[in-house]
């Protein structure tokens, strides 16, 4: 008998992250067209601090800019992901890893001191990537965007 419950338990624990994603709390507002836009941080070096999340509309002048954003979300570093209600369309997404919170992109005069990514992990081998590398699409049934963590340090 109890194997029978533990297994029941272990089948309502696999249904579980069904229902907590469809649950999960989205910046912006579902309906009205939007789509949802999951982004998720990969290769992370340790689950200290948080996770910002910044997207921005297509349109290349805005992108990194200062004030530029559509959206931002912070989230606990031990579960690096976010989700945003936007309309379908083109976007380009950029994470920083803020190891200390103190919701500032820490660098050297050289080289970032926290770790980073963008959308289609855009190269960034000398500078920061254009706005056309990090460009992706939101479908109308939603996009999962996953981004590799770089760290320079």
């Amino acid at each position: 008998m109890k194997t029978v419950v533990s297994l029941s338990l272990g089948a309502a624990a696999l249904l579980m992250p069904v229902s907590a994603q469809a649950a999960e709390a989205c910046e912006g507002t579902p309906g009205g067209g939007n789509a949802k836009l999951i982004v998720e941080a990969t290769a992370m070096h340790n689950a200290v601090g948080e996770v910002a999340f910044t997207v921005y509309p297509d349109d290349k002048k805005r992108f990194l800019a200062k004030g530029g954003k559509l959206v931002r979300a912070r989230v606990a570093a031990s579960s690096p992901r976010a989700c945003f209600w936007l309309k379908p369309g083109h976007y380009a997404v950029a994470q920083y890893h803020d190891e200390n919170s103190d919701h500032d992109f820490n660098r050297t005069l050289f080289a970032p001191k926290e770790g980073f990514g963008f959308s289609n992990d855009a190269p960034t081998s000398i500078g920061l990537p254009s706005f056309d590398a990090a460009r992706t699409a939101l479908a109308p049934s939603g996009t999962v965007v996953r981004m590799k963590m770089r760290y320079r340090r």
